[in-house]
Formats: C-alpha cells, sequence, structure tokens
C-alpha cells in the first residue's frame, strides 16, 4: 500500500516516483519518469510531465503544468495557474523536443497565480514572483518580481514578507533575519529570531 494519497480522478502512471505524505487531488495526471518528493501537495488538474523534478514540502496549486526541463527544489511555492514553458519558439508543425531549455526554481521560492516563467532561467532561493508576472530572465534570490516583462522592485524575507533595506542593510520586521545589499544581489547575515 503506497504511502502517499492519490485522488481516485488521478492518474500516476508507473514508472513515476512518488514520496511518502505527498497528496495527489483531482483530476491529475503524473507521467512515468516524473520525480515527487515527500510531503508534496498537487492541487486539482495538475500535470507532472516525464524527466521532471519536484523536491519536498513542495506545494502546486489548482491548473499548473510541470513540463519537461524544470526542477523545482524544496519548498516551493506554484500558484494557481501559472505557467511554465519549454521550447522558446513553438510551433505546432515543428518538432522542438530536442530543444527543451531547462528552468530551475530554487528552494524556498514562490510563483504567484497566473505567473509565466518562460524556458531556461533560473529564479533564485527565495525568490517572489508577483501574480501575473511574467518572467524573461534569471531571478536574483531573494528578488521580489513584478510586471510585464518582470522587473526586481525588491527584496523578500525567507519568511515571505518584503524587506525595506536602507544604507545597504536590512532587518525583517516580523522574523528579525538579517541581510546586506550590494551589487544587486541580498545575502542573508543572521538567521531568523527562534520562537
Amino acid at each position: 500500500m503506497p504511502d502517499y494519497f492519490v485522488h481516485e480522478s488521478s492518474y500516476v502512471d508507473a514508472g513515476a516516483q512518488i514520496g511518502r505524505d505527498t497528496k495527489i487531488w483531482h483530476f491529475c495526471h503524473v507521467m512515468p519518469g516524473a520525480v515527487i518528493g515527500e510531503r508534496c501537495s498537487l492541487g486539482q488538474n495538475v500535470v507532472v510531465m516525464p524527466g521532471t523534478r519536484i523536491g519536498n514540502n513542495v506545494k502546486i496549486q489548482n491548473n499548473v503544468s510541470i513540463y519537461e526541463g524544470v526542477v523545482l527544489e524544496d519548498d516551493v511555492f506554484c500558484g494557481p495557474s501559472c505557467v511554465f514553458t519549454n521550447v522558446l519558439n513553438p510551433r505546432a508543425h515543428v518538432s522542438r523536443k530536442h530543444e527543451y531549455r531547462k528552468t530551475l526554481v530554487k528552494r524556498g521560492s514562490s510563483i504567484g497565480a497566473n505567473a509565466t516563467i518562460v524556458c531556461g532561467v533560473t529564479l533564485g532561493e527565495y525568490a517572489f514572483i508577483g501574480a501575473g508576472a511574467v518572467v524573461t530572465a534569471d531571478v536574483p534570490a531573494f528578488g521580489l518580481m513584478l510586471g510585464v516583462p518582470a522587473r526586481r522592485v525588491g527584496w523578500m524575507c525567507q519568511c515571505g514578507e518584503r524587506l525595506v533595506v536602507a544604507g545597504g542593510r536590512s532587518a525583517c520586521a516580523v522574523c528579525g533575519a538579517t541581510y546586506a545589499e550590494s551589487n544587486g544581489a541580498l545575502r542573508p547575515i543572521a538567521p531568523p529570531r527562534r520562537p
């Protein structure tokens, strides 16, 4: 008996690997060769294609397709109807399967509802992509991205709160984690306070 949950309306093909305590809800399809970690949640109507890798504790909301070439590290959040691509110049009459580009979403990143992630980019750790944004280039760790095309408009704490940076330094008002900004990058200095 599997140690994960699959709703009766969903399909998990032979050859897919599903981690312990993962939940696959209504009308999903997980294809052969897909690897899904532990404690993940796949909402309604999620498709996971062959050759994809999903880490532990990943939350994928309704109507998201994880196409071949997409890698989601641990603790990633994919909002409802967000979109991944795997070819830059698709044509129905031209096969481009040999041109798939890898998309890497690093640990702790959040992608808002209806955002589009164009293939071939990397979202840095704890990046935050706003709802409806269209990401066409790499995103730095902790970067807050908004708009079409997406532009960095600020920084987000690991805990998900927007940071205020002054004099190259920031302390999260919620969790107390501290950061330093230099040369268009943000790096953590001290971890969050313990509760």
